[in-house]
């Protein structure tokens, strides 16, 4: 496996990945927001400050991460793992290579929120060293509610 970061070119893969990965929440109340999102907003991240790394297996993109760096630390979001290839380390490979990169940039943090309603990332990130240290509800502008959790990992 390699991975590699992602250039603005990049945006449609980044996408696509997202699409498949985040299809399984399509049913959920609500929907992941992450399959409103089009590759001209991922481009637009991109070119703000947005970075993304992006895995690839024998030359195919498997999986991604999208990241931002904040006050707090690096802030993870939309890791994502294509449905035939999730549960082979893929998702735990691009967490140790946002470790690596917070590590050359002397960030001592990492950061994400989870959805309450999907346990098995929760326990994804607590097997790898991630703690929760909040939990909120997140009002939705069409009045649904959204309970999350912070988790964290100092490095």
């Amino acid at each position: 496996m390699e991975i590699k970061f992602a250039e603005i070119s990049d945006a449609p893969t980044i996408h696509d990945l997202m699409l498949k990965a985040f299809m399984e929440y399509k049913d959920e109340v609500p929907p992941s927001s992450a399959l409103e999102e089009t590759v001209e907003s991922i481009t637009s991240a991109l070119i703000e400050d947005e970075k993304s790394l992006i895995a690839f297996v024998d030359n195919e993109s498997v999986g991604m991460v999208r990241f931002r760096l904040k006050e707090e630390g690096l802030y993870f979001y939309r890791l994502s793992v294509i449905p035939e290839k999730q549960g082979q380390g893929i998702a735990k490979k691009l967490l140790v290579s946002l470790e690596e990169y917070a590590h050359k940039n002397e960030i001592s943090t990492i950061l994400c929120k989870v959805r309450m309603t999907v346990p098995k990332n929760i326990q994804l990130y607590s097997s790898i060293g991630y703690s929760i240290y909040d939990e909120e509800v997140v009002h939705k502008p069409n009045g649904i509610n959204i309970q999350v959790v912070s988790m964290q990992k100092k490095l």
